[in-house]
């Protein structure tokens, strides 16, 4: 695992990985839990559980990349203490950071739609 910040690749430490994992953890919870209440509704009323699937894989995401998006989007990092945020320096790394938010969100989003159609299409 790197402990330091390498634009547009890793810009959390364990501490950081932690939260972001909890996130997609508490996700995943309301996602089934929010599967199992739809069971029975209609098709319209299950697009609901693209809510919990979006904060799941968004949490997991920025866990499994060690990239924080927030902080990719702000110019900061963190390996240190909770809270503990450093300036990301230079246009070129901002850059490679928000690059990287992109990419993270469109593949965090892909896993949520994926999972709202998965629970549209089934019958339930």
């Amino acid at each position: 695992m790197s402990t330091e910040y390498l634009p547009g690749v890793c810009n959390i430490g364990p501490g950081e990985i932690k939260r972001r994992r909890a996130v997609g953890v508490i996700g995943l919870i309301a996602t089934v839990a929010t599967f199992i209440v739809l069971i029975g509704s209609s098709r319209t009323t299950r697009i609901l559980i693209f809510i919990p699937a979006m904060i799941f894989a968004t949490g997991w995401m920025q866990a499994r990349k060690k990239f924080c998006i927030a902080f990719g989007l702000l110019g900061t990092f963190n390996f240190g203490a909770l809270g503990q945020l450093s300036k990301v320096e230079g246009a070129a790394a901002k850059s490679e950071d928000r690059a990287t938010v992109i990419r993270i969100g469109l593949q965090a989003l892909a896993i949520a739609v994926v999972i709202t159609l998965i629970t549209v299409l089934i019958p339930l």
